[in-house]
């Protein structure tokens, strides 16, 4: 729950701070402009608020890992939601708009957080988890989008460690196999998810781990 918060937060004020020029700016997000990933953080941050005021009746069927789709297609960016995602961040036609609008409805869903009770089931996407690991799966997606935000924005703010930390963790859980020791937390993520590609020393690492850069990437729905 903790993290959830540093997360959000640091990703919501690294928004905060960026240039208007930086919104026309390529982000990590294949075919996304900033402004577009930051539109889909606006949509993300709705699905948190109604999320935790969807209660189920039922036990959990899963928790802060299982929660992920998981496949090795990367996006394209021409899938319909993600087109629409770009209609709906021109629409806002300023960046100071987008930057409203993301406090506004990320501050809520960030109080909502800080007041759900972790033991509550809630639904999402056909799936019952806990509250707590709701939100704990968010952490990975916090981190992995601030990391598309910073992409190609050097002097950005990075995500906090104990993010980036947890999110390998997470990472490593879903791929049924830790990444090499010399790998930083940034570049599991990256490599990890296909956000870079390996380099060839990173690859040889990967193949000495079982195989794993055969797993890679893992793209994450």
């Amino acid at each position: 729950m903790d993290l959830f918060s540093l997360s959000w937060t640091a990703l919501r004020t690294a928004v905060a701070e960026l240039p208007d020029d930086d919104f026309a700016r390529p982000s990590g997000c294949t075919g996304w402009l900033v402004r577009d990933l930051v539109c889909h953080l606006i949509v993300d941050a709705q699905d948190v608020l109604i999320t935790l005021v969807t209660p189920a009746e039922t036990e959990p069927t899963r928790d802060a890992v299982t929660y992920w789709e998981v496949s090795q297609t990367p996006p394209t960016g021409d899938d319909p939601l993600d087109a629409l995602t770009v209609r709906l961040a021109a629409a806002y036609e300023e960046p100071w708009l987008l930057k409203f609008h993301l406090d506004d409805v990320g501050s809520a869903a960030g109080r909502a957080a800080e007041l759900a009770d972790p033991a509550l089931w809630v639904s999402t996407r056909d799936v019952v988890l806990t509250a707590g690991d709701y939100l704990g799966a968010y952490v990975l997606e916090w981190t992995l989008h601030h990391l598309d935000l910073i992409a190609h924005l050097p002097d950005a703010a990075r995500p906090p460690a104990a993010g980036l930390a947890r999110s390998r963790e997470m990472l490593e859980k879903i791929a049924g196999a830790a990444f090499p020791a010399s790998f930083s937390d940034r570049d599991a993520l990256l490599v990890g998810t296909g956000r870079r590609a390996p380099t060839d020393a990173e690859k040889a690492e990967l193949d000495e781990l079982g195989g794993l850069a055969a797993k890679l990437p893992l793209v994450l729905g």
